[in-house]
């Protein structure tokens, strides 16, 4: 038995845009769960942590987008992470399609059917395609994992818990306290 080639970007913009949510990883396609509540719960709180330090002027003034929004990372590659920033020196990577390139910042929030694509291959991936900082939040036990890509994909720079109250140098002038990132 021959395999089948990898899926393509072609063929991921053949799906319907209505209906369940797929990314396509390395060339194969995944459908993406509707995450919880509580998983909306912390996209929302650091959606809106990171819009008001853009809008109120405290640091570079890029993008911030949320899922479902695809980043045409190659090829066989077409995530849709739970949110991404865009640097403003980098905003020419945005498109009507949305984001065609490494966005500055990635965070995944962890879900028992996403678990392993987003620790696993999805870092692989933002970290070859030149993503800057990866956040990974797992809500239960409630932390945080910063990965500075160009440094290291497989150990987190900064390790956080929900009592933590942490700053990127991506990120300048902005101050998080995690436990905003878990309030329900």
């Amino acid at each position: 038995m021959v395999a089948a080639p990898p899926l393509t970007v072609e063929d991921y913009q053949l799906l319907p845009e209505t209906g369940p949510r797929f990314q396509l990883v390395e060339g194969d396609l995944y459908r993406a769960p509707t995450p919880n509540r509580y998983h909306q719960h912390i996209s929302r709180n650091l959606e809106f942590i990171l819009f008001e330090w853009i809008r109120q002027g405290k640091g570079a003034r890029g993008e911030l987008y949320d899922a479902p929004f695809d980043v045409y990372l190659d090829e066989i590659n077409v995530f849709q992470p739970d949110i991404v920033y865009i640097a403003p020196e980098n905003l020419g990577i945005l498109s009507d399609r949305g984001c065609e390139g490494a966005p500055d910042l990635v965070v995944e929030i962890l879900s028992p059917k996403t678990r392993r694509i987003d620790l696993e291959l999805k870092r692989q991936v933002f970290a070859r395609q030149g993503v800057k900082e990866l956040w990974i939040i797992d809500p239960e036990p409630r932390t945080l994992d910063i990965f500075e890509l160009p440094k290291s994909i497989e150990k987190p720079a900064h390790q956080y818990g929900e009592s933590a109250e942490f700053s990127s140098p991506l990120l300048p002038g902005l101050t998080v306290r995690a436990r905003e990132i878990f309030a329900i």
